[in-house]
């Protein structure tokens, strides 16, 4: 089965819409940095609801030995940083990514790169849901930005155009 590495946004969005789990299903383990960790407490100490990776078997803390010096200069956070860094260092696994810049910059240097949405399409592919619909609506109210071309294709992707 796949191995994944995450950055915080794709754990918190998949949690806020009830469906991290899905994570355990499509991956064996799911590797997360301390700069990740530290991003998740952050929110839980001002008061957000955020998951909690040592509640979850199938989360791993690990660290990148090395950040190339280059990224530093990338308007990214810590998060994203030690995430594609660990990428580079294990690139047969897929690096959950939802900032466009993030992104960009892993799938030039070669990752596989997936999204929250990207989870969802897969989730439903593994038969986790019959509808994605619903799990789309939700992360825009979680807070995630979709245009309703973005939605409008994720659906069709997912089987769903009206």
């Amino acid at each position: 089965m796949r191995k994944a590495i995450s950055n915080t946004s794709p754990l918190l969005y998949l949690y806020r819409i009830g469906v991290v789990e899905w994570l355990g299903a499509l991956f064996d383990e799911v590797w997360v940095a301390d700069a990740v960790l530290e991003e998740l407490e952050e929110g839980r100490r001002k008061g957000y609801d955020v998951p909690r990776p040592e509640d979850y078997e199938w989360v791993r803390k690990v660290n990148p030995e090395r950040m190339p010096a280059e990224w530093f200069a990338l308007d990214l956070g810590r998060g994203e940083l030690a995430t594609m860094a660990l990428g580079l260092e294990h690139p047969e696994r897929i690096v959950l990514l939802d900032d466009l810049l993030a992104r960009r910059v892993a799938e030039a240097a070669g990752l596989q790169v997936w999204g929250t949405l990207r989870v969802l399409l897969e989730g439903k592919r593994a038969g986790l849901t019959h509808k994605l619909a619903p799990y789309v609506d939700r992360l825009v109210d979680a807070g995630m930005w979709l245009s309703a071309d973005i939605r409008r294709r994720i659906l069709h992707l997912a089987g769903e155009a009206p």
